[in-house]
């Protein structure tokens, strides 16, 4: 027998979609706020020698700059207001959370409730501004150096970097915003959009560019087939689960008795989710960035970080593994997962593993499953960012297909699909309750009628 949600969910149709005003409202909304931060990405920054500009990105597109400009939605290869998109607020994001598991003023903040989490947000916020003004001076700094400016000077320097932080800050607030008042992660939303935007033109790109050179048609379709699979193992690998058996006594509160019962308590495969692929793109892709805007015939230090660490090169491959694996288990063991937690918050509440014993057992158990689960979690997350890239500098296919990339659609159209079935399941129940309600009022008119 199905639950009463599992059949409300097989019910929803466009018409019960239709009757959901509050959720269209919200639709409409983020649409709207997306479609303003792709009109912001088109708005450049004073100062940039245009043609100049596109001929360097033309040549970085296929390496460095083709990553990034999927990333920032073209602000970057445009070089427009947005150009360092929202990524200085997840890397804040990503520090603090770190931060705040391992120090202890911020973990004791962490627990002071609704009063800590606004106080670590306004930190995350200025270590936002902090990271978009480092990034947004360096880029500024490597575009005088590149002689992509028409009048460098601190003047440009100091411009650039205030328009460029507060594109950034305008990005955060937008994210807020359709968090709190649309549907979905407001965050996710634009990088997932900035992603979508930029596809269309990398297809077509990569077409033109395999029909140009000839390219046999079996790499093409091999392509595309390997676009769907990976897709398709994502899905199944975001949905996996490992559920362990946990069971409740037989308890007594004040004067009522609770029957005992079975739960399971579901760990995901990945439970870091993309958080390790973003932060181990963001740290190779920063020094990387810089020498490929600076230029790299004056230096031997950025000669040296463009052979070696490019995209697709060996050592860039063996580190962006190395931390893929390395945050996957800290960032689960610190922040995502904290088995000593989740110990204590069973033995809170009466509940225990079979054959394991509350408390220390119980975390020590957690741990060791969690650590196995990880094994396989970071093997195929490293799996999923590495083999476009392997394929990409091994086959010279002119298309960038990032793993980064499709583990952030996948999770995000997941999470947004999700809260729309939210978002109509609870309408319906509202639907069903005031049905029971008319129906109520009615039976009792009548009953009164008939006594009179």
């Amino acid at each position: 027998m199905a639950s009463a949600a599992e059949q409300m969910a097989a019910n929803m149709s466009w018409g019960a979609f239709g009757k959901a005003t509050e959720l269209r409202q919200r639709i409409v909304f983020t649409i709207g706020l997306l479609i303003v931060y792709r009109l912001g990405t088109y708005i450049p920054v004073p100062g940039i020698d245009g043609a100049e500009l596109r001929n360097f990105m033309e040549g970085a597109a296929s390496g460095i700059g083709g990553i990034l400009s999927m990333f920032t939605g073209g602000a970057l290869s445009r070089m427009g207001i947005l150009a360092l998109g929202i990524m200085p607020y997840i890397s804040a994001s990503i520090i603090i959370q770190l931060l705040s598991a391992m120090w202890a003023p911020l973990e004791q903040l962490k627990k002071e409730g609704d009063a800590g989490r606004k106080k670590i947000n306004q930190y995350t916020r200025y270590a936002t501004v902090f990271l978009a003004t480092f990034q947004a001076y360096g880029l500024a700094a490597s575009l005088e150096a590149g002689n992509l400016v028409t009048d460098p000077g601190w003047f440009f320097r100091i411009s650039t970097v205030v328009t460029l932080v507060g594109g950034t800050m305008f990005l955060m607030w937008l994210g807020e915003q359709i968090t709190a008042r649309g549907i979905g992660n407001g965050i996710s939303l634009i990088i997932f959009v900035g992603i979508i935007a930029e596809l269309p033109a990398a297809l077509t790109q990569f077409l033109v560019q395999s029909s140009e050179t000839g390219a046999n048609p079996l790499i093409v379709v091999g392509a595309f087939i390997m676009v769907l699979a990976v897709v398709a193992f994502v899905v199944f690998m975001e949905r996996a689960l490992r559920k362990i058996h946990i069971q409740y006594p037989r308890r007594q509160v004040g004067m009522k008795m609770y029957e005992g019962g079975n739960s399971h308590l579901p760990i995901k495969v990945n439970p870091a989710g993309v958080i390790p692929a973003i932060f181990a793109s963001s740290l190779l892709l920063l020094p990387t960035t810089l020498a490929t805007f600076s230029g790299s015939s004056t230096n031997t230090f950025l000669s040296f970080v463009l052979a070696y660490f490019g995209p697709g090169k060996p050592l860039y491959l063996l580190f962006f593994t190395a931390m893929i694996v390395f945050f996957s288990f800290f960032y689960t063991k610190n922040v995502a997962f904290k088995t000593e937690d989740v110990a204590d918050n069973l033995k809170n509440q009466g509940g225990f593993i079979p054959a394991i014993r509350p408390g220390k057992k119980t975390a020590e158990y957690l741990d060791k499953v969690v650590t196995r689960i990880l094994v396989i979690g970071s093997a195929y997350l490293a799996a999923v960012c590495l083999l476009p890239e392997i394929l990409r500098s091994q086959l010279s296919i002119p298309f960038y297909f990032g793993g980064t990339s499709v583990l952030i659609v996948v999770s995000v159209t997941m999470d947004t699909i999700q809260q729309v079935q939210s978002h109509m399941l609870a309408h319906q129940y509202e639907g069903l309750i005031e049905k029971s309600q008319l129906r109520g009022k009615r039976r009792g008119g009548k009953k009164g009628t008939a006594r009179r």
